[in-house]
């Protein structure tokens, strides 16, 4: 007797149904992803007991007359492509013709649509994938579809899903991507019929964003410049270095219109940000790409979430490459605030407290120009504040950070003058606060400076470039070290070798699948230098081509510069508190400190207004 048999209609459509339905969410998903192919400008979805009882979505697009009303539901029916050829240039959100059978098949299904100049539209009902009831409607232009009980048919599926509320979140997650990927689109959601949100055709992205994440967040994203080349196009909004999130819930990545998830994308992101961004944590982005449909491939999962590209490498140094330029953009929009610029902050002076002690009016002068001091040409003049720790690894004695010297002895007379200092008309220090923020005033109002960050961020990008430039020295080992890798890495480390000498690490091949190291860079301490070294590779392999290969080092160069950098209760002389912020302002990302930590806090007029109740 056979063993095999074919399973019938109904069993197989059950089971086509649970790659595309999981949850409400897919339904919703796959039905408001139809109305957007189907140029709708306004979408109304309703839910009921988290999209388990009752879910409906309505839509002004083109709508279907009879006979595609009654095809839409027959299984691999669809619009979208005729040919395989077609797969390779899909330009909709849907394709598969496998959403509205699946959905009917699982649930009370009716469908009511109208092509916009017929004289009456057409309504099908459906039950558990049955055809019921084709009848004539007289509803709007446009598509209206209802799925109620949803998996009233399939009781082991729907004791998998969750309370009501975790269900209505995943819905309003899923609403929340569409919104967001198509500005353009109206948007009502109803929910246990209340509206959870109204939202019109936005002109501009950013107008859609602060509809749905609030003006607080949008006030916290760069524009990111229009990147095109003939392969890609890359747009949309970036969070400013030290806004970002412990998860990747607001890392939103559209793909020609598709929300999607890439491993390539996120890493891409990560490294675009670098330095910019604390360990652990994620950017907060609304990136739209546009590319060729037949360099990536959707046709990876039934829900279309993740997708593959043709060429990888290319699309991460776009990705990497925009997000550089973004928060260049904001470094140059940054430096302006403090930089005379128009007359906005022309005529600031400059006013430093003279001692810790001096706190009276008096003692804080505001400095004439014509009374200049010749500042110290680098802060290799200035020795060490003190011993560093047994464990810390000594810098270079080009990067020995600024004097902490204790605190001069208190004026004999009140009126005595501090130390002058060169004037600047590109801000203007106000003193230090807790001996360790320094108080500025621009353009827009109150800026605290941490000087132990920023001194941070001064040294780490000093000593990079200089690695950079010159490389980075290496130390021989006593006892040479022997490195057992995989054959994928091992042929890696074979064609990097050259590279990985440049960076401080001497290896050569030393029989099949090992490499000896007799050499690792100076500034690295490590109990166990193979792991570290297999760290540093893995870090290197995710590095772009535009990236310098010199990064393998940055975690332990940001740990020594903390060692050295200066400390809260340092105190700094005038001359060295300015050639401080001098200096931060040159940096490439003066914002943040290594660690991603920002380096300053700027409190504006209004805000201060608004605490001293001058403004509600």
């Amino acid at each position: 007797m056979s063993r095999i048999a074919l399973l019938s209609e109904t069993v197989a459509s059950q089971v086509a149904a649970g790659e595309v339905v999981e949850r409400p969410a897919s339904v919703v998903k796959e039905l408001v992803e139809n109305s957007i192919d189907a140029g709708a400008t306004r979408i109304e979805v309703m839910i009921r007991r988290g999209g388990i009882s009752y879910i409906r979505v309505i839509d002004d697009g083109s709508g279907m007359d009879r006979d595609d009303a009654l095809l839409c539901l027959e299984r691999h029916a669809t619009s979208k492509i005729r040919t395989g050829a077609d797969l390779a240039a899909i330009h909709t959100l849907g394709f598969r013709g496998e959403a509205l059978p699946s959905i009917a098949s699982v649930s009370r299904f009716r469908l009511a649509t109208r092509e916009r100049d017929a004289l009456a539209g057409t309504e099908v009902l459906v039950s558990g994938g049955k055809i019921e009831t084709v009848r004539d409607g007289g509803d709007a232009p446009g598509t209206q579809i209802e799925v109620r009980s949803l998996f009233y048919n399939l009781p082991a599926r729907r004791k998998f899903l969750r309370t009501e509320n975790t269900e209505s979140s995943h819905v309003e997650h899923q609403l929340h991507l569409q919104a967001i990927g198509h500005p353009q689109t109206g948007f009502v959601f109803i929910n246990d019929d209340r509206i959870v949100w109204q939202l019109p055709p936005a002109a501009h992205l950013r107008d859609r964003v602060r509809d749905l994440c609030g003006a607080t967040l949008t006030a916290e994203l760069l524009d990111v410049p229009e990147f095109a080349t003939d392969a890609i196009s890359i747009r949309g909004l970036l969070g400013k270095a030290g806004v970002s999130r412990s998860s990747r819930a607001q890392q939103l990545v559209f793909l020609n219109g598709r929300a999607v998830e890439n491993n390539t994308i996120n890493f891409a992101l990560r490294e675009g940000y670098h330095t910019a961004l604390m360990k652990g944590q994620h950017p907060v982005t609304f990136l739209f790409i546009e590319m060729d449909p037949a360099e990536v491939d959707v046709n990876v999962h039934p829900a279309k979430r993740e997708v593959r590209f043709r060429n990888a490498a290319w699309v991460r140094e776009a990705v990497v490459e925009a997000v550089r330029v973004a928060l260049e953009s904001d470094r140059a929009s940054w430096s302006r605030t403090f930089r005379a610029g128009g007359g906005e902050v022309a005529g600031f002076g400059l006013q430093v407290a003279g001692s810790p002690a001096s706190t009276s009016p008096e003692t804080l002068p505001l400095i004439p120009e014509r009374e200049q001091v010749e500042l110290r040409k680098d802060w290799s003049a200035m020795p060490l504040p003190s011993k560093p720790a047994e464990d810390s690894a000594p810098l270079p004695r080009e990067l020995v950070p600024i004097e902490s010297a204790a605190p001069p002895q208190e004026p004999e007379t009140r009126n005595q003058k501090p130390e002058t200092s060169p004037a600047s008309r590109d801000f203007k220090i106000l003193g230090v606060l807790g001996k360790l923020y320094v108080l500025m005033e621009n353009a827009g109002g109150l800026v605290l400076v941490d000087q132990h960050a920023a001194h941070e961020r001064i040294l780490f990008e000093e000593m990079k470039r200089r690695m950079e430039q010159q490389g980075v020295p290496g130390q021989r080992l006593l006892l040479p070290l022997t490195l057992e890798v995989s054959p994928r890495d091992g042929d890696w480390l074979a064609r990097h070798l050259d590279v990985l000498q440049r960076a401080g690490i001497g290896l050569e091949p030393f029989g099949a699948g090992t490499f000896k190291i007799d050499s690792l860079p100076t500034f690295l301490r490590a109990t166990e230098p193979t792991q570290l070294l297999r760290d540093i590779i893995d870090d290197l392999r995710e590095t772009s081509a535009q990236t310098s290969k010199l990064r393998l080092g940055e975690d332990m160069i940001a740990k020594t510069v903390c060692r050295h950098a200066v400390k809260a209760n340092d105190y700094l002389r005038e001359p060295e508190l300015v050639r401080l912020i001098q200096d931060l302002l040159a940096c490439e990302l003066p914002y943040c400190c290594p660690h991603g930590r920002p380096t300053m806090i700027q409190m504006s007029y209004a805000e201060l207004e608004k605490k001293f109740g001058r403004k509600a």
